[in-house]
């Protein structure tokens, strides 16, 4: 099936703004990167599409796996965010063992709470945060 123009369009809106966002913003998108998957997965859950229930977990997997592989752990903040990543991933080793709607229920609420928390660090440290 061929790309529609409005398609490519959007691809490309999409790319300049990963391209272009700072570090900061760049955490913020994979946050809610996170968050997206785990509501397309609790939906596919609940459809008992087990698939693309796999795949949106698995995605969900990879945006913790690179964020963990990206702390710096110099700064003691990062054993937090480690320890965070860490309990969320094996979290989502067992959601997707069981297809446990609880909890991804449960793992969104995390990721919503790191989420919001790392908006108001964006603000208080004078980053504008786009789209939040």
């Amino acid at each position: 099936m061929p790309i529609s123009p409005a398609q490519k369009a959007y691809a490309q809106y999409k790319n300049n703004k990963v391209m272009g966002a700072s570090g900061p913003e760049l955490t913020l998108m994979l946050y809610d990167g996170a968050i997206k998957f785990l509501n397309i997965a609790d939906m596919a859950i609940e459809k008992n599409d087990v698939p693309k229930a796999h795949e949106n977990i698995m995605k969900t997997e990879r945006i913790i796996d690179y964020l963990r592989n990206t702390l710096d752990m110099k700064y003691a903040v990062a054993q937090d965010f480690e320890n965070m990543y860490s309990y969320i991933g094996r979290r989502l080793v067992e959601a997707n063992m069981t297809k446990d709607r609880e909890i991804i229920t449960e793992v969104n609420k995390h990721m919503h709470a790191i989420r919001d928390n790392w908006v108001e660090v964006m603000k208080a440290n004078n980053i504008v945060v786009k789209d939040a």
